[in-house]
């Protein structure tokens, strides 16, 4: 049984989209509904952006700043600091929001979305190309959630929190292709899958919301380690630390009065993550 470690306050009331990266320092994440870029500085302490009404998951960028998904789409910073200055509209459906996604091989962004309602159907899964293209990936999905791709970029996988299912793909330069089942939740696993990230030996961490766990499945699927999370609200998680091998896990308290719920929690893993690809727009 891993120790795992509540890493700051509760400073969130949805933390989600937590990512490593030298580029911005460390770790950043996200306070989903509240619009929040948060920070989190050596000292402990949490500096926080606000981008709007919703920030879903944010990414560094190549060529320097950070992109932010928010409520229809996507906004984009120059300054690693400061605010978002252009935004790249997605949808003009009233009852979608952006949700989860993350940077692909090629450069590309993958954003996915749900229904504010939370109603089965109500999202979709999006691209947008380095040069400001978009189009739509898959439709329809319910909840998109975690995304990450295979050390030899080969692979991805994706969570949809809706029918509680992770999919695999195979991938050519970052462009999703055959899609196939590849973990099944049910009512036994306590919870579904949410946010994602995959370690250098292509297995994948995967947030179980509502069970209070990270759950590493081999690139097969097989269940390898369960980490026990002392809130049941898990959202999301990421590799980082000066090796790639600090787990993060960001938690909610939105429905939930557990003491500690909506901090960030890490723990030591033995094998290192990836660097986190960028968004090359």
């Amino acid at each position: 049984m891993r120790n795992v470690e509540q890493l700051t306050d509760v400073v969130t009331f949805h933390g989600e989209g937590p990512v490593w990266s030298l580029e911005w320092g460390g770790l950043r994440f996200v306070d989903m509904h509240a619009g929040g870029v948060l920070t989190l500085r050596d000292d402990g302490k949490v500096d926080r952006i606000t981008v709007g009404k919703v920030a879903a998951m944010v990414r560094p960028r190549a060529g320097g700043g950070y992109v932010v998904a928010t409520e229809k789409g996507i906004a984009l910073a120059d300054d690693l600091t400061a605010a978002p200055t252009r935004e790249v509209r997605l949808t003009d459906r009233e009852n979608e929001r952006m949700n989860e996604g993350g940077a692909a091989p090629d450069g590309s962004l993958y954003v996915g979305s749900m229904a504010w309602d939370g109603s089965p159907d109500g999202g979709r899964l999006y691209r947008v190309t380095p040069d400001g293209g978009t189009e739509v990936v898959l439709d329809p999905v319910s909840i998109s959630n975690g995304l990450g791709f295979s050390p030899d970029h080969t692979r991805a996988y994706y969570a949809d929190s809706g029918p509680g299912r992770i999919d695999v793909f195979d991938v050519d330069g970052g462009v999703l292709g055959e899609r196939r089942p590849l973990v099944t939740f049910d009512d036994d696993d306590g919870g579904v899958p949410d946010g994602l990230v995959i370690d250098s030996q292509g297995a994948l961490w995967v947030a179980v919301n509502g069970a209070g766990q990270v759950r590493r499945y081999s690139p097969d699927g097989e269940l390898l380690e369960t980490v026990e999370v002392p809130v049941p609200g898990v959202t999301a998680c990421t590799l980082g630390g000066p090796g790639l091998t600090d787990l993060f896990v960001t938690t909610s308290r939105e429905g939930d009065d557990t003491p500690g719920a909506g901090a960030v929690y890490a723990t030591a893993v033995d094998v290192p993550g990836l660097p986190v690809l960028p968004f090359a727009g």
